[in-house]
């Protein structure tokens, strides 16, 4: 089953307009499908095969000569070697836009190399997992509960009879073994696993790293290090607070969330088979509000325009999630019920006096509810799919 994915429009605007395009995510979120589909007249090879990529790193002008553009060049991370001669080939030929089609799960090795040696030649996306409206689009009788634990990689909802837990458990051991040993020396996979559902534990929480560190017995260096990689390949995501130099009562400590509610559930335990368990999870709350952190964070990828996404801490007031637009901010708080109230909008009001009445563009409680509607004046109760269309 073919699943239209949002991104689609966008990448193949960009690809018209650039000569080179690079698409990252995690593994599994279906960039290799996407591009397939998205561009059938290009050459595609993979450099997960070993072979491919020693040619494309050792000999990339033999490699170029075999793979002409237009290509597909998935994983191209293990090839840095490669991207001097993608550049030379875009400057022979700078009129033709959508030649080289790059993609990579490792981030920051990825765009590092981007950044020396295809700056003003390249745009680039990242694919996110599935959004809840992408997932309702194949799966429309799907309840919230089921979308939130079975979470938004492709191949779950392209094959519903897939046994979710059993998908986890192998993602979370082939990612193990596949990109983490080519970014850290890691003495103990088993100690790096604890390490891994010891943040699933905090997601949608700020990150206290020594205490993360001391929790799993590693020192704060080994945590940082491991903190990264996990940002490194798109499993986790930290977001920053909103602050302001004059508001020194803001706090500057980032929050930690997941990519994905479904490789979250998993790490935590919470059984994708038994949906209703969830309302009795004391952890429901955090992976809600990390559902709706990334409908959020898909969103603002999809959209040209400059904004940002943050949080608001300070003494007694905390709000989920600040968009910040030119001048203007739409203020988000996430609450596990379906009939939410004015005292459940106390956060957003008391930070709205705070940044200034007058800036606010928009307040609204995420919730249970199957469809927005307000609660008062100038504040709105909506489902979790409005946040990946929000403006």
């Amino acid at each position: 089953m073919w699943i239209q994915r949002t991104i689609a429009p966008r990448l193949a605007q960009l690809a018209a307009q650039r000569p080179a395009l690079v698409l990252t995510g995690a593994r599994q979120t279906g960039k290799t499908a996407l591009l397939r589909h998205q561009f059938p007249e290009h050459t595609f090879v993979s450099l997960d095969l070993p072979s491919a990529a020693r040619e494309a790193e050792t000999d990339p002008a033999s490699f170029l000569s075999r793979y002409p553009p237009p290509v597909v060049v998935d994983e191209v991370q293990y090839a840095p070697g490669l991207f001097r001669h993608v550049k030379a080939s875009i400057d022979a030929d700078r009129g033709t836009n959508g030649r080289f089609i790059l993609t990579g799960s490792q981030r920051f090795g990825l765009m590092h190399a981007v950044s020396d040696s295809l700056a003003g030649r390249v745009a680039v996306l990242e694919l996110e997992t599935l959004s809840v409206a992408e997932i309702r689009s194949v799966a429309p009788a799907a309840s919230l509960e089921t979308i939130l634990l079975r979470g938004g990689y492709p191949e779950l909802w392209a094959e519903p009879t897939l046994d979710a837990r059993a998908f986890y458990n192998a993602y979370i051991a082939t990612w193990l073994e596949r990109d983490l040993r080519t970014l850290l020396r890691v003495a103990s996979l088993r100690d790096f696993e604890r390490f891994l559902r010891a943040c699933a534990l905090r997601s949608g929480q700020l990150l206290n790293q020594s205490d993360l560190a001391r929790d799993v017995g590693v020192s704060g260096s080994t945590a940082r290090e491991w903190l990264n990689a996990l940002v490194a390949t798109g499993v986790v995501a930290l977001l920053e607070p909103w602050f302001r130099n004059q508001t020194k009562s803001l706090t500057k400590t980032p929050k930690l969330y997941f990519c994905d509610t479904g490789l979250l559930a998993a790490l935590i335990n919470l059984d994708p088979s038994t949906p209703q368990a969830l309302h009795e999870s004391p952890l429901r709350g955090g992976l809600f509000e990390t559902a709706a952190y990334c409908e959020l964070r898909r969103a603002l990828g999809l959209r040209d325009e400059l904004a940002s996404l943050s949080f608001y801490r300070d003494r007694d007031t905390e709000v989920d999630f600040v968009l910040h637009r030119a001048g203007r901010f739409e203020l988000t708080e996430c609450r596990w019920t379906e009939h939410p109230d004015r005292q459940d909008a106390r956060g957003l009001h008391k930070a709205a006096e705070r940044l200034g009445e007058d800036t606010i563009a928009r307040r609204t409680i995420v919730c249970r509810t199957p469809h927005a509607f307000p609660l008062e004046p100038g504040l709105m109760a909506a489902p979790l799919e409005t946040l990946s269309g929000a403006r």
